[in-house]
């Protein structure tokens, strides 16, 4: 079976060196096995757009030499497809008109933030104009995958998370629905990301067997960190990475992969790089931790 891998950074910023690194992985781990690899754009939080941040990203990463094998898809031109999960979905699903405060005020906090107590699962559902969100009901059975680089991982999503929000009371599609439905549309059947996406990976499981798609394989890298311990992110301000010295910059995210490379002259142009890494790429080297520090003086070894 062909491998389907795929990159879907927000535009909600300029890309950095985190993303870099997701990019990377994901783009070696599909071209290694002769793999396709597409880019997806995830703009359906459009309050925390930043403008030109999608054309931005793209120009970075042409910039840095990846190439993508189908146009580049836009989840806000994808709405259709996420009303008709939405649709199909209904029997699991019921409206929320809980505030953030009223959560805060009944909910507990669990080790993937707040649990939502449930408050309108058993609500009687009747017509109101009221502003609400919609939430999947979900089950205490664990929920269980393996992980290519952390393992064994499972949840248990009703006493871990509770409820969990698929469409937002403000009508925004919610990230854990739209995923779903766009790797299943694009083929994705291999999916490289960060870590700070493991613990999402059960709810999208849980969705994709209630919508009868098909399990992707997964594997999620090691964050980047700051050196104040913050993960690298568009709203912790990260720098954005330029076109000067790009081996340089790609070899430097290849070490904090794991991998054994060789110095920055071995490679005359951006083809040859990219020719042995895809031949080098081991994804059993990749750290099976968290997170880990960078600064830039790791850039200029």
């Amino acid at each position: 079976m062909l491998t389907v891998g795929r990159f879907a950074p927000s535009p909600t910023g300029p890309l950095h060196f985190g993303s870099l690194v997701a990019a990377i992985a994901s783009y070696l781990a599909a071209r290694q096995v002769g793999g396709k690899w597409l880019l997806r754009i995830e703009d359906l939080d459009k309050p925390r757009e930043q403008a030109g941040a999608a054309d931005s990203i793209i120009q970075t990463l042409q910039a840095f030499g990846f190439e993508w094998d189908a146009e580049i898809l836009y989840q806000s031109q994808r709405l259709a497809a996420y009303h008709e999960a939405l649709a199909h979905l209904k029997p699991h699903t019921y409206p929320c008109y809980c505030s953030r405060k009223d959560i805060q005020q009944h909910g507990h906090m669990g080790e993937y933030g707040l649990i939502y107590p449930g408050t309108c699962r058993n609500r009687q559902q009747t017509p109101s104009t009221q502003q609400h969100s919609i939430r999947l009901r979900t089950h205490d059975k664990p929920v269980c995958f393996t992980d290519a680089v952390r393992g064994e991982y499972c949840q248990q999503l009703e006493s871990e998370l509770g409820d969990f929000v698929i469409l937002r009371a403000d009508g925004f599609f919610a990230y854990q629905l739209a995923v779903v439905v766009d790797d299943e549309f694009q083929g994705v059947n291999q999916i490289v990301r960060g870590a700070d996406l493991l613990d999402n990976t059960p709810r999208q499981l849980y969705l994709q067997q209630l919508l009868a798609f098909r399990q992707p394989v997964y594997a999620h890298v090691p964050l980047v960190l700051n050196a104040q311990g913050q993960k690298l992110s568009k709203q912790n301000l990260a720098p954005a990475i330029t076109a000067e010295h790009r081996i340089r910059t790609l070899l430097a995210a290849m070490r904090f992969l794991g991998q054994t490379c060789p110095t920055t002259n071995s490679f005359a142009t951006l083809t040859e790089f990219w020719d042995w890494a895809i031949a080098n790429w081991d994804m059993s080297k990749v750290p099976r931790i968290h997170a880990q520090a960078f600064t830039d003086d790791d850039i200029a070894t």
